[in-house]
Order: structure tokens, then C-alpha cells, then sequence
């Protein structure tokens, strides 16, 4: 029996990430080889014409999965009965403008995107934010799609989770698959932090602890850390555009383990309510370590964390309660 298509909207569909990402829905690396889908799309009415370019070369893709394709400048007809929300659209901060500026802008449009969600998508639709502040625009979504439960509204930190695995893969010389339960914790910003004290490595017989195996301590604290932290503005520096393919491959990664579940004894990192695990002020969206299953996550309890991870921990917490302080303040 063919699977009843699933309805994905991809918010700012016309910009970068947007245009890397919905080819590979498309193709079903985000949702399985097995499961069609429609393609809902929604830009701003400046990108009207782009959108439509999108959609001619979507439909020249001819990808057998494509069931349709809703392409709007409208978010109520884009809304319109969708199972998975990934919402790229943001307001990107510009050079010379105040944080406070930019969180005001993406406050709003978050607050609007909102109540077309709650209203008009399908029951139990899950929601990834990825346009930055990541973090606190999903909590602003959250506040304003009450009915949208808060276990289906996440932000992505899945690319800094993929960026910790390829950094380590590239340290060790063994493929990327091989390493795995890096965690990110807190803020998809400059404080996150990158934690490899629970990660493992493949050697062929057994799987290892990374700091065995790297035996660089000084390295995983401080190179490692930043390497990671920083990894978007040295892509935008070499490539003068922002982390395009890699963010929509993250997205693809962060929906297919949600939906269709991670593999047993493997973690990713998700940015989810905080219930008060860890010691995170709760109702924070802040990135955990999560493992999925039947289209719920789970976070990973009782790890143990030295004083440089909470110390870490918390900083990027700060900076979370700050910029919830901001937004709301933006709201008034």
C-alpha cells in the first residue's frame, strides 16, 4: 500500500538554505525513500518571481516522491494542513544593526507565522525552527501557538551536532559514521558548547571514548570548542554565503531522526523545552542530547558533567535567558 503524502511547508523558500533544502525532501532524504510528499513553499512578495523558478525547476526534477507543490507568498494558504513545518524564513541581522533591531523584526515575524501554524496546519504537526536567533524564535513561536504542543516545536543544532562529528572524524582519520554522542548544549550561537566527554568512536573491535582516543585535552577544550562554535562565519568568509548546503542537510538529518527515529544507543542533539533537566531554567528552548522513537523525543538523563562542562553549560544558558528578555521586551 503507497503512504498518503505528508505535507511539508519550507518557510523562505526561495533563499538560500531554502533552495538546498526542498530537492532533498523532495528526493525523501528527510522523511524516507518510501514516503511522497507535497511540498508547501512560502517567501515574502519580493521573492514572488524567485519562488516561481523554484517551482519550474522542481517540477523539472521530476522527482517520482513529488506529489505537488504549494508555492504562496500567502502563510495561511501555506499553513493550509501540514504535518512538518521547517521554518527557514528570518530576518538576517545586517552589518551596522542592533541585536536589538533584528530580534524585534524576527519577533514579528515569528508572532504572525505563528497563529497561521496554530490555525490552519495538521494536528500534532511538528515544527523545526531554523532561522536565526534559532532558539528564540522557537520560543516565540511557542508563545504565540498555544495549541501546538511544545514537544513538537524545536529549533536546529543539529548542523553545530554534525560540525562536532565531522571535526572529530577529521582529528582521528576514521569516517564520520564512526563517531558518535557528541552533544550541543544551549544556544545555536558563539556559546554553544560542543561536549565530547560522552562520545565514542568505532575502532573496529570497540567503541571508545573520543578523549581517550584524541589524548589532546588542552585541543578538545579550547580548539575543538571554538572550531565548532565559529564554524558558520569561516564558511561565510571562504564562501561569501552562508552555510547553505549544510544547514539543509542538518534539517533533513534533525526531521528523519524525529519521525522516523535514531539508531539504539545513539544520541543527537536537538533544541527543545527545557523541563529543568541539567539544571536549565525550564521553558527555555535550549539543545539537549535526545534519542527518538515513533515520532517522540526523549532526553538523555543522568550524564554525568564535570564543573568546565557546567560552567559552559550555564554561560550559554545566560545568553538564552538574555535574549528571551529581549524578545519579549520587543513584544511591549
Amino acid at each position: 500500500m503507497a503512504k498518503d503524502p505528508m505535507r511539508v511547508l519550507v518557510t523562505g523558500a526561495a533563499g538560500q538554505i531554502g533552495y538546498a533544502l526542498v530537492p532533498m525532501i523532495a528526493r525523501g532524504a528527510m522523511l524516507g525513500p518510501d514516503q511522497p510528499v507535497i511540498i508547501h513553499m512560502l517567501d515574502i512578495e519580493p521573492a514572488a518571481e524567485a519562488l516561481k523558478g523554484v517551482t519550474m525547476e522542481l517540477i523539472d526534477a521530476a522527482f517520482p516522491l513529488l506529489k505537488g507543490i504549494v508555492a504562496t507568498t500567502n502563510a495561511v494558504e501555506a499553513c493550509k494542513g501540514v504535518n512538518v513545518a521547517i521554518m527557514v524564513g528570518g530576518f538576517p541581522r545586517k552589518e551596522e544593526m542592533e541585536r536589538k533591531d533584528m530580534m524585534s523584526k524576527n519577533v514579528s515575524i515569528y508572532k504572525a507565522q505563528a497563529s497561521a501554524l496554530e490555525q490552519h496546519a495538521a494536528p500534532n504537526c511538528k515544527v523545526l525552527v531554523v532561522a536565526n536567533p534559532a532558539n528564540t524564535n522557537a520560543l516565540i513561536l511557542k508563545e504565540f501557538a498555544p495549541s501546538i504542543q511544545e514537544k513538537n516545536i524545536s529549533c536546529l543544532t543539529r548542523l553545530d551536532h554534525n560540525r562536532a562529528l565531522g571535526q572529530i572524524s577529521e582529528r582521528l582519520k576514521v569516517h564520520v559514521g564512526d563517531v558518535k554522542n557528541v552533544i550541543i548544549w544551549g544556544n545555536h550561537s558563539s556559546t554553544q558548547y560542543p561536549d565530547v566527554n560522552h562520545a565514542t568512536v568505532n575502532t573496529g573491535k570497540e567503541w571508545k571514548p573520543v578523549r581517550e582516543l584524541v589524548s589532546d585535552g588542552q585541543w578538545l577544550n579550547t580548539e575543538f570548542i571554538t572550531t565548532v562554535q565559529q564554524r558558520g562565519a569561516a564558511i561565510i568568509k571562504a564562501r561569501k554565503l552562508s552555510s547553505a548546503l549544510s544547514a539543509a542537510s542538518a534539517a533533513c538529518d534533525h526531521m528523519h531522526d524525529w519521525i522516523l527515529g535514531t539508531p539504539k544507543g545513539t544520541w543527537v542533539s536537538m533544541g527543545v523545552c527545557s523541563d529543568g533537566s541539567y539544571g536549565i531554567q525550564p521553558g527555555l528552548i535550549y539543545s539537549f542530547p535526545v534519542t527518538c522513537e515513533k515520532g517522540e523525543w526523549s532526553m538523555v538523563q543522568g550524564l554525568q558533567i564535570d564543573e568546565f562542562s557546567k560552567a559552559k553549560m550555564d554561560a550559554t544558558a545566560k545568553e538564552l535567558i538574555e535574549e528571551k528578555a529581549l524578545a519579549y521586551s520587543c513584544l511591549n
